[in-house]
């Protein structure tokens, strides 16, 4: 592949990664322009997951130095996030596809109403029931959302810092970053199963990875020093492409 396609890529590649840092959806950029400079669909797909990967690991590390991670929910939502994408991932040829993209679509038309009309966003996360577990909570949603990245995938990082702002009361900030903790875990399984097919291109996800690190790094430090209401921008924002993404291939079928 030619310099200046791999720089382009590197410069989308670093993009993606500030943005999936905040709010997740970085794949909106990097798959697209991976399709565009010539990549077949698998190996797109693929060499995608190579360089993603990096990117929420870069998140997640500097997330956790900031200590904006809730480290008693690690371990577990680790362990159930790699077992859902393992899982998603292994009923890809049992059940078509396609009969999510309508339902995902009606899901992020109510996110994006629900974010809309959100109250102004609290400093502080609201206190859970006294009879809710909030490991186990952390375990369904590592577990579901993963099995949904491994399946399908688009906007699985977003769809993880909602569930923690909806189930586990955190703040969105707060989600964005206990969120990386999942979306690392599933990325790795996808990347270790689309490495065993023999579908990474290593020479193109190699220099993507080291701009998503950066770009990682970049937008967990945007997200904590800007805060909630940040966040909740963001947020809409990739929503909204998510919904425009979803809807215009639903038409073109």
């Amino acid at each position: 592949m030619e310099a200046r396609v791999l720089a382009a890529l590197a410069a989308a590649a670093f993009a993606a990664g500030t943005i999936d840092a905040i709010a997740g959806g970085g794949g909106l950029v990097t798959l697209p322009s991976l399709l565009a400079a010539g990549l077949p669909p698998e190996l797109a797909l693929g060499t995608n997951k190579g360089q993603s990967t990096f990117g929420s690991f870069s998140a997640l590390l500097n997330f956790w130095r900031m200590g904006a991670i809730d480290r008693s929910r690690v371990l577990r939502s680790f362990t159930f996030g790699f077992a859902g994408s393992l899982l998603g991932a292994s009923l890809v040829l049992a059940i078509p596809r396609a009969w999510l993209r309508p339902i995902v679509l009606v899901l992020l038309v109510g996110v994006a109403l629900r974010l809309t009309l959100r109250r102004s966003a609290t400093a502080t996360p609201e206190p859970l029931p006294a009879d809710a577990d909030p490991g186990l909570r952390a375990a369904v949603i590592a577990l579901g959302i993963g099995a949904y990245d491994g399946f399908f995938g688009p906007g699985t990082g977003t769809f993880l810092i909602l569930a923690y702002a909806a189930w586990l009361r955190d703040t969105l900030a707060r989600a964005s970053a206990n969120a990386k903790v999942v979306n690392f875990a599933s990325n790795l399984a996808a990347l270790a199963i689309f490495s065993w097919r023999g579908v990474v291109r290593w020479d193109v996800a190699l220099p993507m990875a080291a701009a998503q690190f950066i770009g990682g790094a970049f937008g967990a430090r945007l997200a904590v020093k800007r805060g909630d209401r940040f966040v909740r921008l963001v947020v809409l924002g990739v929503v909204i492409a998510l919904v425009l993404k979803i809807a215009t291939d639903l038409l073109r079928r």
